[in-house]
């Protein structure tokens, strides 16, 4: 049996096939969710984030024209729900849920290196956590969910080679604030 595309279910779910929607749910929420605790840095505001966003994806599915990729789409409304959510506020990560959040990702048993890598992830997070939301936004976008340029282009109403720009400047930017933190540390 073929797998229908997101944008096949969108247009389904545009023409009234709201049921459909639970299935794009199912394929991205885990994906969205990521992304929004990257900009937000707080799980349960992101959890209640992701609903808006499909929420609003349900109530401007007019919007949904299908020339472009579903993720396109999903990733500028979430980019919406973000901004009116906090009206460009940076937000601060609550260090508990760093934690869980770290202990999560570092998933080794070895006490030593595990601390370390946690340390290190901790750090990380943290400087990321102090760049502007759109470098913030840019680099999670290309890195931790791994979209294309020519993706990150349409969502955010640039040119490919801007976005290019944009990546290389934010990287630079976090090695700079991670460095910075690191030899704070010693």
């Amino acid at each position: 049996m073929d797998q229908i595309t997101d944008n096949a279910l969108m247009i389904k779910v545009k023409n009234g096939d709201l049921d459909r929607m639970g299935l794009l749910f199912e394929r991205h929420h885990r994906q969205l969710l990521g992304f929004l605790y990257h900009m937000t840095g707080q799980r349960e505001l992101s959890e209640d984030l992701v609903q808006n966003v499909f929420y609003r994806m349900l109530k401007y599915r007019h919007t949904f024209r299908g020339d472009g990729e579903f993720r396109s789409w999903m990733y500028h409304v979430a980019r919406n729900v973000i901004h009116d959510e906090g009206r460009g506020q940076k937000r601060t990560i609550r260090a508990q849920e760093l934690e869980a959040h770290t202990e999560r990702i570092s998933g080794t048993d070895r006490a030593d290196a595990g601390i370390q890598k946690r340390q290190e992830l901790q750090s990380l997070r943290q400087a990321l956590n102090e760049l502007p939301e759109e470098s913030r936004e840019v680099l999670v976008l290309s890195r931790y969910q791994e979209l294309k340029y020519a993706e990150i282009a349409g969502i955010m109403n640039l040119s490919e080679g801007a976005v290019k720009v944009r990546v290389h400047r934010a990287l630079q930017q976090l090695k700079n604030h991670y460095l910075k933190l690191e030899s704070n540390e010693m």
